[in-house]
């Protein structure tokens, strides 16, 4: 969402298009090898689709609560690919660590206690949430 800019700015992002502008679809159209989705909200796929080369991949990782539709044409069309992907094992894990302390890459994030989980959900729900919550395990046993 634009309230989001001065966040993805501040990160280093080069550009910034928010989805909730229609005209984004228009302007991106065609540009994206890989669209990697977190969310685990319903979304347009026929939209996002369209916003990828041929032979691109929409990659789901979020899993909506509602199921999801789609015109086929959005992949035949651009040799397109919808898939999904669960969240890796330890190795895996372990390898995008590596990854990302080898490339200086880290994550914004805001850390809760085990006791604040119900409070960070409501926070979810109404989108009061800039980035992603993490639960301090030193808390567990306090909960």
């Amino acid at each position: 969402s634009l309230a989001k800019e001065k966040d993805g700015l501040r990160l280093g992002a080069d550009h910034f298009h928010a989805t909730s502008d229609e005209s984004t679809f228009t302007t991106l159209r065609g540009s994206f090898d890989l669209i990697l989705n977190t969310v685990s909200a319903s979304l347009p796929l026929d939209a996002y689709l369209g916003l990828l080369r041929l032979d691109g991949a929409l990659v789901n990782v979020g899993v909506p609560s509602e199921p999801s539709s789609l015109n086929l044409l959005s992949l035949i069309v651009g040799r397109r690919t919808l898939t999904g992907s669960n969240i890796g094992g330890i190795r895996e894990t372990q390898e995008m660590l590596d990854f990302c302390g080898e490339h200086q890459l880290g994550a914004e994030v805001e850390v809760i206690g085990a006791d604040e989980v119900g409070a960070a959900y409501d926070r979810v729900v109404r989108s009061d949430v800039r980035f992603r919550f993490v639960i301090d395990v030193a808390t567990l046993d306090q909960a």
